[in-house]
């Protein structure tokens, strides 16, 4: 006699589960040990942040109570962002400072010395063997040179500051005459009729540029350097 063949199925062996309090160990670990990572790398960004700071602050202290020669783009730059977040009682972000680059910051070159009396000859450095094609140049170029657009904008604190820095700058300013943008003496619709003409090196005092440039009579496409003199103090 044939034996029947039997109708049970193999069982499914089942998944050895761990107990619930295991599990919670187990999590809390890893949340513990990533907590522990973040927490490292935050300190490494820290402490890089504050040597940074640190190297900042000492920079600028010797340049501003040493008198000390900032020699690289980079320290100029750093010392440049220094002063702007001083004054303005702001910190930038890492966003902003991204826009800040050392090649916004113009090598002057060694000789002669860095001082008001040689800002002319630094200048003249600065654009290379077009300068007197550039500063000197009188006659409006459609497309090339419009009216009212300066290649140089020298910003300084004072109407009498101001006057003394085109003073060193005299034997650029011979051919075509500077434009003088402080209130101290000047109506502003003198300052726009003058704009009207071309011009190549500008000076005045922050609000009146800014009031000029709102009023699309100062423009800054040709704009090839800033001069910001930080030496004076009112």
């Amino acid at each position: 006699m044939a034996a029947k063949p039997s109708s049970t199925t193999p069982t499914k062996r089942k998944k050895k589960q761990l107990p619930l309090d295991s599990k919670r160990q187990k999590i809390s670990k890893s949340k513990a040990k990533d907590k522990k990572n973040k927490n490292k790398k935050n300190s490494r960004e820290n402490s890089s942040k504050l040597r940074e700071k640190k190297n900042i602050n000492e920079t600028t202290g010797a340049a501003e109570n040493d008198g000390v020669q900032l020699e690289t783009s980079s320290l100029e730059l750093s010392f440049f962002v220094h002063q702007y977040q001083s004054a303005n009682g702001v910190q930038l972000s890492s966003l902003e400072l991204e826009s800040f680059k050392d090649t916004c910051i113009l090598d002057l070159c060694e000789r002669p010395a860095h001082n008001i009396s040689n800002l002319g000859q630094h200048i003249k450095v600065a654009f290379g063997p077009s300068w007197k094609e550039v500063l000197c140049g009188k006659h409006l170029q459609e497309g090339k040179v419009d009216p009212g657009n300066p290649a140089v904008l020298v910003i300084s604190l004072s109407a009498l500051r101001s006057l003394e820095l085109l003073r060193e700058l005299r034997s650029l300013t011979k051919e075509c005459h500077p434009a003088k943008l402080f209130s101290k003496h000047m109506k502003i619709e003198e300052q726009v009729s003058l704009l009207k003409n071309r011009v190549n090196i500008a000076c005045g005092t922050p609000n009146r540029i800014k009031k000029l440039i709102d009023m699309e009579a100062l423009g800054l496409s040709r704009l090839a350097v800033i001069v910001l003199d930080n030496a004076h103090r009112c």
